[in-house]
């Protein structure tokens, strides 16, 4: 399964940059970082237009065999282990991409929420967006490690 972090705001080279993208490298399985940004100032319209770009990313791969995971702070908090089940289930299901969507500074669009198939939290701490992605990167790596029977993770 080809798993892909759809992330609002440009990266330019900084350490957090290097840690995703560390993990990344690292994961099995095709994994990448897709980012979007907005030029229209803060506030609804610009959470709106972030949220139908990923969208639309996400709506040009056809087919029912895809899903869409939300990080939003009013999402389930998952354990890694259920992060994993998660990810191998869908597998075993016969998905062919996930997508996980971290929004912007105001979080993602209601269209987006509704579109997505599972919405999950990083606990209730406010994490900085590109930290954020690298420890889902650190997640993602993770999964792959616990399906695969690797000591990387240790309960």
């Amino acid at each position: 399964m080809k798993l892909t972090i759809t992330a609002i705001g440009k990266a330019n080279k900084t350490a957090e940059a290097e840690l995703w993208t560390d993990w990344l490298k690292r994961c099995p399985f095709p994994t990448h970082l897709k980012e979007f940004g907005s030029l229209l100032p803060a506030g609804p319209s610009r959470t709106k237009d972030e949220s139908e770009k990923i969208l639309s990313y996400f709506n040009q791969y056809s087919g029912s065999n895809k899903r869409l995971v939300s990080l939003d702070p009013n999402g389930v908090n998952i354990s890694s282990k259920e992060l994993a089940d998660m990810i191998g289930n869908w597998r075993n299901e016969g998905v062919s991409q996930c997508f996980f969507a971290i929004g912007g500074a105001d979080g993602h669009h209601p269209n987006l929420l509704k579109t997505a198939d599972k919405r999950i939290a990083f606990g209730r701490v406010t994490w900085p967006h590109m930290l954020c992605r690298a420890m889902l990167a650190e997640q993602l790596y993770r999964a792959e490690m616990i399906l695969s029977h690797h000591p990387y993770h240790r309960e």
